[in-house]
């Protein structure tokens, strides 16, 4: 058995789930991506890069096409197919060649509803990744409705999935899936400590909460916010620090749970309101505590004070093997 996965390439997470996932699966795979191949994927592992289905590009007459102008969406009915753009035919092409060489029996889409549309007119066995939020619309409901498994990297009941309802045994709630599942704590939680995670920020508020944080006997860390604060290894500061604060995405919140972090969640804008309904959950189940995205500078630090006291019980989020979880539902789709 041969796997196709489809890992997109807006973010991290996608494929930071892909190498989490990737080791627990007994059958090859071949990725497909527009992002690198990432440095630590295993040799053995195929990696195909796609190319850009969303530049503007010039037009055999010598004029340019906006994909953005190019009806997209079909009237609503997908999320993106641009009319006449190159790169989004050559990306669909690819897979279908690369199905055939290969004898692709199942493929995986994190995440786009046109690729699963296309693997499943194909005949393959297709698995679909989904997210939270208010994914309702026509296009997550056909991918939802064609695909033979659908996963919901999750706890079941721990995020409102209305565009679930009716799939039945087809949707595998995994639990939180991190890279770091069954690492082991690499440091004691220093006294007072508070870890700034990603870009949660504007630099104004970045800098006035850290600031304000440290007047007040905080010894502050921010990391991820650009290029140069970017560490390759963020878990011991995950470990040690007092509270973590951090945007509110699948991946981000599951290295939270496998850490045991006392958490400040940022709401993010994401498309359906993703990072919200998450967020949202995190602080009804006692997880988390949540603050927007154009959260003042002092509503912050609050937060952070009032977290540093909770004992959030993040088994419920069901990090521990949740990889596994996601590489049998993939490979059981052949039973």
């Amino acid at each position: 058995m041969v796997i196709g996965w489809y890992v997109h390439h807006h973010g991290f997470g996608h494929v930071a789930r892909f190498l989490a996932v990737r080791p627990h699966l007994r059958s090859r795979v071949v990725a497909f991506s527009s992002l690198a191949r990432p440095a630590s994927l295993e040799r053995e592992v195929d990696w195909v890069v796609l190319p850009p289905d969303a530049d503007i590009v010039e037009t055999p007459g010598g004029g340019a096409l906006d994909p953005r102008q190019a009806d997209p969406t079909a009237r609503g009915a997908l999320h993106w197919a641009p009319h006449d753009h190159p790169g989004h035919r050559q990306r669909l092409a690819t897979i279908a060649q690369i199905a055939t060489e290969r004898a692709l029996s199942a493929f995986v889409v994190d995440v786009s509803a046109e690729v699963v549309a296309f693997a499943r007119l194909l005949g393959l066995r297709t698995v679909a990744v989904t997210q939270p939020g208010a994914r309702t619309d026509a296009p997550h409901a056909l991918a939802y409705a064609l695909a033979d498994r659908i996963i919901a990297p999750w706890p079941q009941g721990a995020v409102p999935t209305p565009a679930l309802d009716g799939h039945g045994d087809r949707v595998a709630f995994t639990g939180g899936i991190s890279r770091f599942d069954g690492r082991a704590g690499d440091a004691a939680t220093a006294k007072r400590t508070v870890l700034l995670l990603g870009r949660v920020f504007a630099p104004a508020v970045r800098g006035a909460v850290t600031q304000t944080l440290s007047d007040r006997g905080w010894t502050v860390t921010a990391v991820g916010h650009d290029d140069a604060s970017r560490v390759e290894d963020p878990w011991p500061l995950l470990c040690g620090s007092t509270v973590v604060v951090s945007a509110a995405g699948q991946n981000s919140i599951a290295d939270l749970a496998a850490s045991g972090a006392r958490a400040v969640v940022v709401a993010q804008e994401r498309p359906f309101d993703e990072q919200r309904a998450t967020a949202d959950a995190l602080e009804r189940g006692g997880l988390a505590r949540r603050v927007a995205e154009d959260a003042s500078a002092s509503q912050v630090v609050d937060a952070v004070e009032l977290t540093a006291s909770s004992e959030p019980n993040w088994t419920r989020w069901q990090v521990a093997g949740a990889a596994a979880r996601m590489a049998a539902a993939i490979e059981g789709v052949r039973a």
